[in-house]
């Protein structure tokens, strides 16, 4: 077999010759796929002749069959001789293939890109210093006071504000007619919360308990329900209760029955550690995160659009089964964010080919520096998984090798393996 190659960019030509031998015993394999897939009269399965074959499905069918087993093998073949990585399928642009003839095959491929790496050991970037105030420590107490707050009405003077929840009335029209779903009665409205239209809860501040108001709003362009996207609406809304909770007084007693603590002291002291540390961790993940980013930004290549194409297919898919696992549907999500699946596609197509960049360079920079896998590193990965889905490793393990993510899961391990080197080389 010859095999020539002309680049250009990410896409390959490749010129495949095969032998006439290759191509007379690919006829053979073709014949015997076939009659082993179809039953014909008279014959047991597999044992029918060629002649019969022919009768029965016609002289094409076995060359087409012959063609694709000859020119699937030859490009195999091809592939491992020139260490090419196809990252589409190949389209055959010219062929010729007949029995007792040499086959002569040219297709096309778009192949994985090689970087050229830049500088991506001594970089540099600017880590955030942070502080956790006591301002920062009185603000997590609040979230844990809210936890056994109380639900209060407020005197019949007392105006809305930014926080309280009003009990309101409400019905919305838009030019003059009414719509489903936008009326409420006794409705506990979270002024702030910014579970309604944008521009509706601002509008009730100021208000007080037995006030009527007409609220005027614009569903949002990409409203869930296609027939009020966009749209102007007016609500009539009256008030009937504001209610505001009642924080109960942080002391020892209370931090005692409601925390794993004694006094406020020690509550405070261990909040700011806790939080102090999780900052810390947060600021590195970022600085890591920039570091890696400056050594893609360093790297020169172009990615294939099928690449990222692929991973937002995947990034899709992923979406798909988070959204299963909360009982909702793709489906139910697109039609509440009033998407369609290209608009989907569109929102991903940013986070996707910053995912693919960062992969091909940490796959060069792991290629540039030999890295090797180990057995260590193998078990290391597969416990982490199951760890993190309660399984065991040899469920992982099993799951991984059936589903044919052995690839993926080395890929993983060396691609970690390089962001290590962009990390620790860094100044």
């Amino acid at each position: 077999m010859n095999v020539s190659v002309q680049r250009n960019g990410n896409e390959a030509t490749l010129k495949i010759t095969a032998p006439a031998a290759t191509v007379n015993a690919g006829y053979k394999k073709a014949v015997t796929k076939i009659a082993d897939q179809v039953k014909i009269p008279g014959f047991r399965k597999g044992k029918a002749p060629r002649n019969i074959i022919e009768m029965q499905f016609g002289p094409e069918a076995i060359k087409q069959e012959a063609f694709e087993i000859v020119a699937n093998e030859a490009y195999s073949k091809a592939l491992d001789q020139e260490k090419l990585i196809p990252v589409s399928d190949p389209k055959v642009t010219n062929s010729t293939f007949e029995e007792n003839k040499d086959m002569e095959v040219e297709l096309t491929v778009t192949l994985k890109p090689e970087p050229e790496l830049g500088e991506y050991k001594g970089l540099s970037v600017d880590k955030e210093e942070v502080n956790i105030t006591d301002e920062d420590v009185e603000e997590a107490t609040k979230e844990l006071l809210s936890r056994g707050a109380k639900m209060v009405n407020c005197p019949d003077d007392t105006v809305i504000e930014k926080g309280d929840f009003a009990v309101i009335d409400f019905a919305g029209s838009v030019d003059g007619k009414a719509f489903d779903g936008g009326e409420g009665k006794g409705y506990p409205l979270e002024v702030g919360s910014n579970s309604f239209i944008p521009g509706f809860e601002d509008q009730l501040i100021g208000l007080k308990k037995g006030d009527s108001t007409d609220v005027k709003v614009t569903f949002p362009e990409e409203y869930f329900v296609a027939e009020l996207a966009g749209k102007e609406a007016v609500f009539e809304v009256n008030v009937h209760e504001v209610k505001r909770k009642e924080l109960p007084e942080l002391n020892d007693e209370f931090v005692e029955k409601n925390t794993e603590f004694k006094t406020v002291a020690e509550l405070k002291e261990t909040y700011k550690k806790r939080m102090q540390e999780g900052a810390e961790r947060d600021a590195v993940i970022v600085r890591d995160k920039a570091l890696i980013d400056t050594a893609v930004a360093n790297a020169k290549f172009d990615v294939p659009a099928i690449m990222i194409e692929d991973r937002i297919s995947q990034m899709i898919e992923e979406m798909k089964l988070s959204l299963e696992t909360r009982k909702m549907t793709l489906e139910m999500y697109m039609q509440y964010t009033g998407m369609d699946m290209a608009k989907l596609r569109e929102q991903q197509r940013v986070a996707a080919e910053e995912n693919v960049k960062t992969d091909l360079v940490l796959d060069a920079i792991a290629k540039a520096e030999n890295l090797q896998l180990t057995n260590e590193d193998i078990d290391a990965e597969v416990n982490n998984i199951a760890a993190q889905h309660g399984a065991s490793p040899k469920d992982v393990a099993d799951i991984i090798k059936n589903n044919g993510s052995t690839g993926l899961l080395f890929a993983n391990i060396l691609r970690r393996k390089s962001a290590r080197i962009i990390i620790d080389n860094a100044k």
